[in-house]
């Protein structure tokens, strides 16, 4: 009996289909230390993600949890994963069990367990609290020990951006909360914290409780706390279901009755590994489980943001505060910009392509409502955090890359207004007029500042370029080399200079300055882990800087060999290889530079040091924020064998993979095989590669040429 192609091909993704990669991500990985990860649940990309809140302000907890920690708030229904500050942590429940009220801020460690879209611990009075999610709506399951049961309900409560612990000012500046009868609680809260937003909820019991109480407000605060009492049913078990939204109650209501109409706890949790299977089966590694764990995870800390804030119907809170209705139903926030430009985007485009129009989409309409494209964003609202206007380099990799599905004259008038229209943190009429921004007139982060926007400058070029805009490309292209203005030919380095073309005197390249605890030229790192900033778009012009490709690789001897003295993480010092700090991203790409030096071969020694070194399938396993995934693509990219250098050309330079093969499942039924010949922990070198049976010369394969399919094959060696 002959079977038809198309049968074959059916069958052979349903087996796919029925992989269970999900049993490989381990939740608690990046929670203990400076990875700032959650374990609760969350769908991909989804509004919600509930989980305990040990603590309610300071670094070790910006997503509210710290591994270690088994002190307990409550659980709140949103959170950031892998920042650096604190922010969301809204609707704070707690269930209690009246005849052991003392013990009620306290679980048991052992009784803690995480999972795909399941979460579950038992508190010290021996209530055991279970939490999954759909995408707007966070579920809870509280198990009591007898009939009597409380729950507090904490609409004061957030994660706040507070460096003043004794500063106990509100975090909700106005609200509205009603009890509608006795299972329903709605309303909305207005927040001032890392970004200025209102949020919308409804919180709906399974069982009436039969008293509330108002319990008394702290100075300063603008919201209710309530405590509900209940006589349970037999089985002693209370269910929540907390709808979101950042338009209206009806709109937390639409959520509620469209997501989860019914009550079953465990379809839901089902619900929820199912469809977090459809992504982290896009990727299969032959590889040990340690590895695997740490690779499905990353994948999964990848995947959890951006968020897309839209209700089920489409409507959103835009920048201007204005509900809107959002294309294709889709509104994405928690864009940590800075940060996931460099590699999270660009590997999103290859895992996820049906999101990245939607997600320029959603860019461009912040520029509409705000004026200028995002920065970092938090439920629609910008925090303005960090530097430069990288959404310009994220628009041009789709452009690039074949995305079509927004408008392209559109995104070019915004990537161009945003460049030049005077907003926060980008002086361009200071920029322009020294072609550098002077110390003495931008007292912080000078340096910086400069070099990456020289880089949002080279793209905008790139993009008039492509558009036939001749003036609008000879501009920026002329401002893309202003960081050559900063080079001081006797350090070799970029270094702060006044109005007047003087040097910043005393200098010191190893010294790190960040805006919030030492202010100086640089952000979050040294003038040594800056200088490699403009190598992202011109390497050619940096080795003519140096004085050749042997300086160039002289130097980044240096860099990699230069001892880091006292380095500080919340500096960003961290995970260091010399002066490379892998616990922050300006150093993310420097690894790679060693492809256009003389000896590549040294980059891929440094590449399995790090993944050997500062990634593990424990909850202390990542050093340094993941910063809502850029970290997790990191590795995940440099396990498959690329990465890219410049993350707006579609180009990604080859290193050197970590996985003895891995296959990626691309649309229209393609796959693209990296396959690691002779690969083991000794045969961490390659210099021969062939894409499809011939061998590739350049350093580097593009994005074109992974997602047309193939296979591309490394020849390993331990030499």
């Amino acid at each position: 009996m002959k079977i038809s192609l198309l049968a074959l091909w059916i069958a052979v993704s349903a087996l796919a289909c029925a992989q269970d990669h999900s049993q490989f991500v381990n939740v608690f990985i990046g929670t203990d230390g400076t990875g700032h990860t959650f374990p609760g649940p969350s769908m991909p990309f989804g509004m919600v993600q509930p989980g305990p809140d040990n603590k309610d302000f300071g670094w070790n907890y910006t997503s509210g949890y710290q591994y270690q920690d088994t002190f307990l708030l409550g659980f709140s229904q949103t959170r950031f994963s892998g920042t650096g500050i604190n922010e969301m942590g809204d609707v704070l429940l707690l269930p209690v069990n009246p005849a052991k009220e003392r013990l009620k801020n306290s679980y048991c460690k052992n009784t803690e367990k995480g999972e795909v879209g399941y979460y579950t611990l038992t508190k010290k009075d021996d209530v055991q609290v279970e939490l999954t999610c759909s995408e707007r709506v966070a579920f809870h399951r509280y198990t009591f020990p007898g009939s009597e049961a409380k729950v507090l309900l904490d609409l004061q409560h957030g994660l706040r951006f507070v460096f003043d612990e004794n500063n106990q000012t509100g975090l909700v500046v106005e609200s509205d909360v009603k009890i509608e009868n006795n299972t329903t609680i709605s309303g909305y809260c207005a927040t001032r914290n890392w970004v200025n937003r209102k949020y919308f909820f409804t919180v709906t019991f399974d069982q009436p409780f039969i008293q509330s109480t108002l319990l008394s407000k702290k100075e300063h605060e603008k919201a209710p706390r309530y405590l509900f009492d209940f006589q349970l049913s037999e089985n002693r078990v209370l269910k929540v279901k907390i709808a979101m939204s950042s338009v209206s109650v009806d709109g937390a209501k639409l959520n509620l009755e469209t997501e989860l109409p019914h009550w079953d706890f465990d379809q839901v949790r089902k619900n929820a590994r199912d469809e977090w299977d459809k992504y982290l089966n896009r990727i299969d590694i032959e590889a040990g489980n340690k590895e695997k764990e740490i690779f499905y995870t990353s994948i999964y800390h990848l995947l959890l943001q951006p968020s897309n804030i839209a209700d089920v119907d489409g409507k959103y809170r835009g920048a201007d505060d204005l509900v809107r209705q959002a294309k294709d139903r889709q509104y994405y926030s928690t864009l940590s910009i800075w940060d996931v430009y460099r590699a999270a985007f660009p590997l999103l485009q290859i895992l996820v392509p049906e999101k990245i129009s939607p997600i320029i989409n959603s860019m461009l309409e912040h520029h509409k409502a705000a004026g200028f494209l995002p920065i970092w964003t938090a439920w629609g609202q910008d925090n303005y955090c960090m530097i430069g206007n990288h959404a310009i380099p994220m628009i041009l990799s789709a452009y690039n890359n074949g995305f079509n599905g927004f408008d392209a004259q559109e995104a070019l008038q915004a990537v161009v207004e945003t460049s030049t229209r005077n907003h926060i943190n980008s002086d361009w009429t200071l920029y322009n007029q020294y072609g550098y921004y002077p110390f003495d007139k931008l007292d912080n982060e000078a340096v910086s500042r400069t070099l990456e926007s020289g880089f949002d400058d080279w793209c905008v070029a790139q993009m008039a370029k492509k558009m036939n805009d001749t003036a609008t490309y000879f501009t920026f292209a002329k401002r893309a080399a202003y960081y050559k203005n900063l080079f001081d030919s006797e350090t070799k380095l970029f270094r702060g200079k006044d109005s007047s073309g003087n040097w910043r005197q005393p200098f010191d390249p190893l010294k790190a300055t960040s805006p919030l605890n030492n202010p100086g030229d640089y952000t979050e790192a040294n003038a040594w882990q800056y200088f490699w900033t403009p190598a992202h778009y011109d390497i050619d012009g940096m080795t003519d800087l140096l004085g050749g490709k042997s300086v160039f690789t002289s130097h980044l001897n240096t860099f990699f060999t230069t001892e880091a003295i006292n380095p500080d993480k919340f500096l960003g010092q961290e995970a260091m290889i010399g002066q490379y700090a892998h616990g922050n991203e300006p150093s993310h790409h420097i690894i790679y530079l060693y492809a256009f030096s003389n000896t590549p071969k040294t980059g891929q020694k440094y590449i399995h040091q790090v993944i050997k070194e500062f990634h593990n399938n424990t909850p202390d396993g990542m050093i340094g924020n993941d910063d809502c995934g850029q970290m997790s693509a990191w590795y995940i990219l440099s396990s498959l064998g690329f990465y890219p250098v410049n993350p707006a050309n579609g180009e990604f330079v080859l290193g050197s993979p970590q996985v003895k093969k891995a296959t990626i499942h691309l649309s229209d039924n393609k796959t693209f095989t990296i396959q690691a010949e002779n690969f083991s922990d000794q045969a961490i070198f390659n210099d021969t590669r062939f894409l499809n049976g011939k061998q590739i010369h350049e350093p580097f394969i593009t994005f074109q040429d992974i997602i047309k399919g193939g296979l591309l094959i490394f020849k390993m060696t331990n030499q």
